[in-house]
Parts: structure tokens; C-alpha cells; sequence
């Protein structure tokens, strides 16, 4: 494990594309998102037009987030045993291929929630494999602001992929839009083949599959400065996301239901600001001093809505939170110095599995919460909410 020095300068994101083996990894990401959003919003169409039934609907719709949590405490060893681009490759193709058989329509509804869960429980692996590469592509603080990039590129995804998904099923309809799926999956999976160069795995031998994940996560959790590191990935955007599962009904209840949309939008906004405006003209070391009141700014601006604020002054206050994700700026290096090399596939991946489990339970708690005082809230609540995002 080495050290990596703090740069005395800020990166730039021009420094971070102009490396052609970033562009091609984050090119595929992007594919990946693309055609990820519009595979949960078709299939949760097709199966609502096929049941009728909202909870069947949303099932399909987590069934691509749930499997998650599952090969992240299963399958993680594999992610520093197997070289990067041909896990990533194989899970584009096994997508693909799944993408394919939910648009003929060959499967009952069930059927197809049973393979989208199967199917999904390797995504953890893939995207270990994805965000351990990264330190190999870019070096000190490109490393940083390529982290961001990732970030920026997922909150970007939440502000425009559902919408241009929507309308995209609208024009094509729900297996016309998993035919495109299947596309940009297809796409992605040659763009890795053909243009990402071949990484080694991190450590070699037999592997153990599961008793190692097991093994390895212990004793990454048993490290302190790495156990400090992931609660503070994890914790303040859990947190955010739990409060975020609470807009829709908050609109309703403040009598301005429309405004949920931009409510969310406000969120996206602000992490995208804090990661474009921190990340360049903020030098790598006051970042770290910032770490704190950055945290602070997400959190702390939540309180403001005690008081019940209107739409206008809620998407501010959401702004000023979304801003604070930026802290996290200030984690990306001291995480890649505190992990062992050959167990760096399997670090990120704990991280990331933890993420997704952490804000998937905030958002629950969140919904149970607006669930149990829906009576005291006013009678603006919808007779039919829409589905609250993950």
C-alpha cells in the first residue's frame, strides 16, 4: 500500500478526458446508465399493463436494485480475481441478453422479475471492477474529478434519463424501449472489448467465491481507517435519500403536488454544482479542511423544513444540501491509500454495495415514515401517489 500525495494544484476535467482509456470506460458507463433507466421503466410498464397491480410494478421496478446487496456479501472476491475488462464485457453481454428475452415477451410476469433478480446479482461484481480501474487510468487529482464525473454522470441520469425514458416508451412502447436497451448494452460490451485495454487481476490463485468475500470484507470492516472511511460514504447520503423519499408526499402536503418534480431536480442540481465547482477551482487540500462543513451543509439545511416551507424555498434549501454531497471530494484518495492493492476490487465494491443497500433502506424508512401520517397531512395527498424514486 503506498501513499498517494496531495496535489498542489486542482486537476481539470479537460486533464481528466484527455486520457483515451477514460473516455472509452466512461463512454460505456454512460451506455450503461442509458439503457439501465429505461430497462426499470419498461419493464415496470410492461408488467402494471400485464397485472394491473401497482405493487407488481414496483417490485419490477427494484428488482434491478435488490439483487445488489445480495452479490455484494456473495460474489465480491471475484472483482480482484478476474481482469476488469472481461467481467465487465460479461456482464454488458449477460444484460444484453436479458434485455432480449424480456422485450419478445416470452416469460410470465413473475418469470421475468425471477431473472431480472438473478441476472442482476453479479452488477455488484461489474461495478467493482468498473470503479477499481479507475486508479490505474488516471493518477492524483484526475482521479479525484474523474470519481466526480462518475457521480455527476449518475445525478444527471436522475434528472433527465426517467423523463427521456418516458417518452421514449411512449413512442415505442415498453418492449421497443427494452430493444434498445439491449442495444446500447450490446454497444457497450464492444466498446470495452474493442478499445479498453486488458488490466491484470489484482491477486491470483484459487479463489474462494464466496468464503472469501466473506473473509475479506471482515477484515476490510476490521481496519479502522477503512471502517471510518465507508461511514462517511455512507451514512450523510443515506440520510439525504431517506429525506428524499419523502418529496412527493411533502408537495402534496404543502398543496403544490406538481412541485415534487423539481423538487428532485433541486437535489441534482446542487450535487452536480458541488462536484463541478469543488472539484476544479477548490486546491486537493482545502477540500480536505472542507470535508466538514461540506457534510455539515448537506444535513444541516434539512432542518429548514420544520417550518413547512413553500416549493420555492424547499428547492433552495434541497440545492444547498445536494451542494454538500461534495464533502465526499475529499474521501476518494485517503479510500484508494487506506485499502490493500490486491483487495482494491473488492474495497470499492463493499462501498458501493453498502451505498445502495444503506440509501435503499433510507428511502424505505422514509416512505414508512410519510405512510404513518398520511392521516395528519392534508387532504392535497393524492388518492393515488406516484411511486416514490429509489
Amino acid at each position: 500500500m503506498t501513499t498517494t500525495p496531495v496535489a498542489a494544484r486542482p486537476a481539470t476535467y479537460r486533464e481528466v478526458f484527455a486520457v483515451g482509456q477514460f473516455r472509452v470506460l466512461f463512454g460505456s458507463y454512460t451506455l450503461f446508465l442509458i439503457g439501465e433507466t429505461v430497462r426499470m421503466l419498461a419493464l415496470s410498464v410492461m408488467v402494471y399493463t400485464a397485472t394491473g397491480s401497482p405493487l407488481m410494478s414496483a417490485l419490477a421496478y427494484a428488482a434491478g436494485f435488490l439483487p445488489y446487496a445480495l452479490g455484494g456479501t456473495l460474489l465480491l472476491a471475484f472483482a480482484d480475481r478476474w481482469p476488469p475488462r472481461t467481467v465487465m464485457v460479461g456482464y454488458e453481454v449477460l444484460r444484453t441478453a436479458v434485455s432480449a428475452v424480456l422485450a419478445a415477451g416470452l416469460l410470465p410476469v413473475p418469470a421475468m422479475l425471477a431473472l431480472v433478480f438473478v441476472t442482476g446479482v453479479p452488477s455488484a461484481v461489474a461495478s467493482a471492477s468498473r470503479t477499481a480501474l479507475l486508479p490505474d487510468l488516471l493518477d492524483g487529482d484526475r482521479y479525484v474529478l474523474g470519481r466526480a464525473v462518475f457521480s455527476m454522470a449518475a445525478g444527471g441520469t436522475q434528472v433527465l434519463g426517467f423523463a427521456a425514458g418516458g417518452m421514449l416508451i411512449a413512442a415505442v412502447g415498453a418492449p421497443g424501449a427494452l430493444w434498445i436497451t439491449a442495444a446500447t448494452c450490446l454497444a457497450s460490451a464492444g466498446l470495452l472489448r474493442l478499445r479498453l485495454s486488458h488490466h491484470p487481476r489484482c491477486r491470483s490463485g484459487a479463489s474462494a467465491g464466496i468464503s472469501e468475500t466473506w473473509q475479506v470484507n471482515r477484515a476490510l470492516l476490521r481496519r479502522p481507517a477503512v471502517r471510518a472511511l465507508l461511514l462517511a460514504q455512507w451514512l450523510a447520503p443515506a440520510l439525504m435519500v431517506g429525506a428524499e423519499g419523502v418529496l412527493v408526499p411533502y408537495a402534496a402536503q404543502v398543496g403544490a403536488p406538481d412541485a415534487a418534480g423539481p423538487l428532485f431536480a433541486a437535489v441534482a442540481a446542487g450535487m452536480f454544482a458541488g462536484n463541478l465547482i469543488v472539484g476544479r477551482l477548490v486546491r486537493p487540500v482545502s477540500r480536505e479542511r472542507l470535508a466538514r462543513p461540506l457534510a455539515l451543509a448537506l444535513g444541516l439545511p434539512l432542518l429548514g423544513f420544520a417550518p413547512h416551507p413553500a416549493p420555492g424555498y424547499a428547492a433552495i434549501l434541497l440545492a444547498v444540501s445536494g451542494f454538500g454531497v461534495a464533502y465526499r471530494l475529499a474521501l476518494p484518495r485517503r479510500f484508494l491509500d487506506a485499502v490493500p492493492e490486491t483487495q482494491r476490487g473488492q474495497a470499492f465494491g463493499l462501498l458501493l454495495t453498502g451505498t445502495m443497500t444503506l440509501q435503499g433502506l433510507a428511502a424505505a424508512a422514509g416512505v414508512r415514515w410519510a405512510k404513518s401520517r398520511r392521516r395528519r397531512w392534508s387532504s392535497h395527498w393524492p388518492a393515488r401517489p406516484r411511486p416514490l424514486p429509489p
